[in-house]
């Protein structure tokens, strides 16, 4: 099997998942990024294919940038230039070339979180 990675995002203030969301994946290498992927979350707040799919899975770090400035305006819970979250970026390692990565994103006008997910 080959690894792969998946991701959502849930509004945790209005207990639902986000629709809408551009998020986009890097490939990060010491001081350099590298975009490898872009998509948009559905309905379910999810990706309708993984992110990364097993084709193109290396072990590494990479970096999500969630757009979550343009989701809150959308959705009336943030306005203004400046908002407290706008771009969410979150960093991680992936090291099992044969593992299943979940990277999701908790998310509400003035907190986030994420873990590892299945």
């Amino acid at each position: 099997m080959t690894g792969f990675l998946t991701t959502h995002v849930l509004d945790t203030a209005r207990g639902c998942p986000a629709e809408g969301i551009r998020i986009a994946l890097y490939r990060v290498s010491g001081n350099s990024h590298k975009k490898i992927a872009e998509t948009v979350t559905n309905d379910d707040g999810r990706t309708d294919s993984p992110i990364l799919p097993a084709g193109k899975f290396q072990i590494g770090t990479y970096e999500l940038i969630f757009f979550a400035g343009d989701y809150l305006r959308a959705t009336g819970q943030a306005d203004g230039d400046i908002l407290f979250l706008d771009q969410v970026p979150i960093r991680f390692g992936m090291s099992d070339a044969s593992a299943h990565y979940h990277v999701p994103l908790l998310l509400s006008p003035y907190g986030m979180s994420t873990y590892r997910g299945s």
